[in-house]
């Protein structure tokens, strides 16, 4: 059987976001396939790009050992973050925008150098590091009832949907990222707790290895860009109404409305 083109399955993912979640994408993909996965991916980055839409950053995703695991992969993954998907912190999402939406809380930074260098060290990223950002990410899957292998995830450009970061940032010195507790609260009642080594053992590592995998791909990351480093605990689905607040001791707080803000 022919397998369906990294074309096809681009376009199909780009048409799920307004007509609604498709199969798994195992007509074109095998579930490991991370370059056919990115190259699909790819695809559909340069069609957002050309249609206006602007580059901020990037995700890290399946920072997670146990997620690498349930999904057969021993990498984590990454997905682009565009300028419309920020949600000011205490803003609002509206429902209509999304098909069946996670929260999980993460902690980022926003880069205030480049990072051009395929073996980038966790000190380069540090040293890098403008600032650093409590941050509550929205997944979003355009694959029917979230059955992901790795595949679909990295085609569907990691999962991705929205983000929400502190307003305020602070400087990286002397913060204690591994130790940091995390708190999601849905609604005034905690739904999610983690802490920062949930993220490939520091969050710092796992921006490493963005900064490594996106330099080595001609890619690599910008002063001013947005790293979402990975969950620091379980993500929750959202129901609409749902008021999300994240505390990340010693790093910063901030919220949305999955609704009317």
């Amino acid at each position: 059987m022919t397998k369906t083109s990294h074309d096809d399955l681009a376009l199909r993912l780009r048409a799920a976001y307004a007509a609604g979640a498709v199969p798994p994408l195992r007509d074109g993909l095998d579930p490991t396939d991370a370059d056919g996965a990115y190259a699909v991916q790819t695809i559909n980055t340069r069609y957002w790009v050309a249609a206006g839409r602007r580059i901020v950053g990037r995700k890290a995703g399946l920072t997670a050992k146990a997620v690498q695991t349930q999904l057969g992969v021993d990498q984590p993954d990454f997905g682009v973050l565009f300028d419309d998907m920020r949600i000011a912190d205490g803003g609002a999402l509206d429902p209509a925008r999304t098909l069946q939406p996670k929260a999980e809380a993460e902690i980022a930074f926003v880069l205030g150098a480049d990072l051009p260098d395929p073996a980038t060290t966790v000190e380069q990223v540090a040293a890098a590091v403008a600032s650093v950002h409590a941050a509550i990410e929205i997944v979003d899957s355009r694959i029917t009832d979230w059955k992901i292998s790795f595949a679909d995830t990295v085609a569907d450009n990691g999962s991705s949907a929205f983000f929400v970061l502190s307003q305020t940032g602070l400087s990286l010195a002397g913060l204690d990222l591994e130790g940091a507790a995390m708190e999601m609260k849905f609604n005034g009642a905690v739904v999610s707790t983690g802490i920062g080594a949930a993220a490939l053992g520091n969050p710092l590592n796992a921006a490493a290895w963005l900064a490594q995998t996106l330099a080595a791909r001609g890619e690599p990351l910008k002063a001013g860009d947005v790293l979402l480093a990975g969950a620091l605990g379980p993500m929750v689905a959202l129901t609409p109404g749902d008021h999300v607040d994240v505390r990340i001791a010693g790093i910063g707080a901030c919220s949305f409305t999955y609704g009317e803000g």
